[in-house]
């Protein structure tokens, strides 16, 4: 890959040198004099590595390289030493530099440092841009596909319009989630959202259960009834409904109806209108929206894997794994549960139950196999997160220095290789 290098060394010769051995790599090189000019052009979001010598005047690799290290904790810094200086760098490796390269050195060790180092930081840039992405999403209107811009245009277009709605789509797409943010984005917001499974309800409760002063429909004056599948209700709540829809009061003594205050959002299957009786549907769908699936929005899937995750550790108090991975895999295959199929995936990702975002699936391995692999994958990750800071890691996994490194060899852990060496 090519990568950024900022590239800090006094000696204009060798500087000159190593720059034109890493542009001949393919690299993208930024050359500085010295390590004040180099902190000027560098912060938080360089998208590269940083290779600079130690012994320079003014401030040394080393104060640099903790500066850098205050700047970003994950921008990989490798320094460039004499043989006096292997002490001072090992010593800076210990505290978070990357790597460490004594002159003199061929090319393609550089080379190879600052390949490794250019693929940790796209990995880690990339998961902070997941992160942030995600905790800045909204609920189910995660994404950037045209038809969940459209929704999440929506909302507060609607929010307070003194109209029913019908969303369509199919199962997992997040439906009643999208009823609740319409919900709280308008007045209503202050009172009950009352949810009906019409598929439950049977024909004799209909009238009682539902449509008495106190019931459930009573309940939601002033708020929101989300009838989920309606297009599976029994035909005696569809007529129910649709004197309702047009009448808006509950309880049986027509002489003395209550009225009720509510915006009914009504869910139903992908193409299900069909179903509907016409004067049920067209009483309720004062505006009809549909709710795209997965299939339809391949380019969110990330995005969404990595908000869900995100939840999903807040949720079980977890640490967030390393998510690039497990989140662009996702898009590469089938959703048919759609967002809660998708949703599931995630949990069992933060719970550190698959390493990815596959599905789970028949495991011929005996239960010590995939415990020692459950262990394994644990530890990587901190290594991971640690971004190849083993003490970092230790403290993370809550282990003890001889207990790691004894788990670290029974599972044939290679240090130096999950360290990116």
């Amino acid at each position: 890959m090519n990568v950024t290098v900022a590239l800090v060394d006094d000696d204009e010769d060798f500087r000159a040198a190593l720059a034109q051995a890493l542009a001949l790599a393919g690299h993208v090189v930024q050359p500085f004099v010295d390590a004040s000019s180099a902190l000027a052009g560098i912060d938080a979001s360089f998208p590269g590595v940083v290779v600079t010598d130690v012994r320079m005047p003014g401030m040394s690799g080393v104060d640099f390289f903790h500066r850098l290290r205050a700047i970003d904790p994950e921008l990989p810094v490798i320094l460039m030493t004499g043989h006096g200086d292997v002490a001072m760098a090992v010593d800076a490796i210990r505290a978070g530099a990357w790597d460490f390269l004594t002159k003199p050195f061929a090319g393609d060790a550089l080379d190879a440092a600052v390949q490794r180092a250019g693929t940790a930081r796209a990995l880690a840039l990339e998961n902070r841009r997941l992160r942030a992405a995600a905790g800045e999403a909204d609920m189910a209107l995660v994404g950037e596909a045209p038809a969940i811009r459209r929704l999440r245009e929506m909302i507060p277009m609607l929010a307070d319009a003194a109209l029913d709605l019908v969303l369509e789509g199919a199962t997992g797409t997040g439906k009643e989630l999208f009823a609740r943010l319409l919900h709280r984005a308008g007045r209503r917001g202050r009172h009950r959202f009352q949810l009906l499974d019409c598929a439950t309800i049977p024909p004799a409760l209909v009238e009682r259960a539902l449509f008495a002063r106190g019931g459930i429909v009573a309940r939601a004056d002033r708020g929101t009834l989300f009838l989920d599948h309606l297009d599976l209700a029994p035909p005696e709540l569809h007529h129910r409904l649709v004197q309702f829809a047009e009448a808006r009061t509950v309880a049986t003594d027509q002489r003395d109806p209550d009225p009720v205050d509510i915006r009914i959002v009504a869910a139903i299957d992908d193409g299900a209108a069909a179903r509907l009786p016409p004067g049920l549907y067209h009483r309720l769908a004062g505006v009809s929206l549909r709710l795209p699936t997965l299939a339809e929005r391949v380019e969110d899937i990330p995005l969404l894997f990595a908000h869900l995750a995100e939840q999903a550790a807040q949720r079980h108090r977890r640490p967030l794994p390393v998510l690039s991975e497990a989140a662009h895999a996702a898009a590469g295959r089938a959703w048919p549960g759609n967002v809660r199929e998708l949703e599931r995936a995630a949990e069992r990702f933060v719970l550190g139950l698959e390493a990815s975002a596959e599905p789970a699936h028949p495991d011929a391995r005996t239960l010590t196999e995939r415990l020692d692999a459950f262990e394994r994958t644990l530890i990587l990750d901190a290594i991971a997160m640690a971004n190849g800071e083993i003490n970092t890691a230790i403290a993370a996994l809550g282990l003890a220095r001889k207990t790691f490194y004894y788990r670290v060899k029974r599972l044939g852990i290679d240090l130096r290789k999950a360290r990116g060496l």
